[in-house]
């Protein structure tokens, strides 16, 4: 097509290329050693949280649900760093994305593709981290109480399996080890989980027995939708930057983040116009942070603030994403 006698190209947007970009992002970051290491040790670690003799003086359990979902949370802010540095930087560094762009694919429709495969990633990490999140609410005792051998030995072993059976494809079937593990893990700890949750039994207090914190479930979910913004950020970031400066945003973003309140928030509702802003355009993390509420008696999950929090992480990882392309719109590739 021709207009005032120049030629103009017309990309249009391929649903198909689409899925098949998002797809390959997907395979080659779960496909990452450091995202298997950081998804085996996050959910080891909490299944750790719940072990140790914590003398707390009746509050262990809450320490413990308080510490899995921090360990999701931080090791979301990790997990979407260096996935997003090894889907995109590293693409233009190395020219794969000059490659792939010199086809009829769009700047747009690639870093939107590259975005689904990363928070598709990034989710499967989220569960295996929220079922081993779940075996520990189950698993937390106080000083009257005892640790849940039973509980550890079944998952370590679902970890096992996991990890064994990644090996057998790898030396019979020739399949990439990380890869298989990472899909494996996922299947495997829920079936550790429902053979803990079904055939076991903990006493966490005197006379008490301990029973799965269902109430988990909203809070991982809310924690899901601040690493998706996260994952929106750094891919953001490295559209310009490597791996240690899109680290150092994302990190200085997260602080910031959970002290808007303090900083910006007061300000703003005394009719300050920079706070506004500045409240305005800084995430909010302590709204996908329900640590606090699991401790207040209510029973019931809270799915409706969950809605309203899809709405707002939508609506900040759509922000993100539109200036994500324009910086990727006047990225040289070459």
């Amino acid at each position: 097509m021709h207009l005032n006698g120049s030629p103009v190209t017309c990309v249009r947007f391929n649903v198909r290329q689409f899925i098949t970009i998002a797809f390959n992002a997907f395979m080659e970051l779960v496909r990452q050693p450091v995202f298997l290491l950081l998804m085996t040790s996050a959910a080891t670690f909490e299944i750790f949280l719940a072990v140790p003799y914590y003398f707390a003086f009746g509050d262990e359990p809450k320490l413990v649900k308080n510490s899995v979902l921090a360990v999701m949370l931080l090791s979301g802010l990790f997990g979407a760093v260096l996935s997003a540095s090894a889907s995109l930087a590293r693409e233009i560094r190395s020219g794969t994305a000059l490659a792939v762009l010199s086809k009829p694919v769009g700047r747009t429709q690639f870093l939107l593709a590259k975005y689904v495969g990363l928070a598709a990633a990034l989710t499967v990490m989220l569960y295996v981290n929220l079922v081993a999140a779940l075996i520990a609410s189950r698993m937390a005792f106080d000083a009257y109480g005892q640790a849940d051998t039973a509980s550890i030995g079944i998952f370590g072993g679902g970890v096992a399996a996991a990890y064994a059976l990644a090996g057998f494809a790898n030396f019979f079937l020739r399949r990439p080890f990380v890869s298989t593990a990472v899909l494996l893990l996922a299947p495997l700890v829920t079936l550790a989980a429902f053979l803990i949750f079904q055939f076991t039994t903990q006493k966490q207090s005197a006379g008490v027995m301990a029973t799965v914190d269902w109430r988990l479930l909203p809070a991982a979910v809310l924690v899901l939708f601040a690493i998706w913004i996260l994952a929106a950020l750094a891919l953001a970031c490295s559209t310009r930057l490597d791996i240690i400066p899109t680290l150092a945003i994302c990190s200085a973003l997260f602080l910031l983040g959970l002290m808007s309140d303090y900083f910006f928030g007061r300000p703003a509702s005394q009719g300050s116009w920079w706070a506004t802003a500045l409240y305005t355009i800084t995430p909010n993390w302590q709204l996908f942070w329900l640590a606090d509420a699991l401790e207040t008696g209510k029973n019931v999950l809270n799915w409706g603030y969950v809605g309203k929090a899809f709405a707002y992480a939508s609506g900040y990882v759509g922000a993100v994403l539109v200036v994500a392309v324009m910086l990727f719109d006047e990225r040289e590739l070459s």
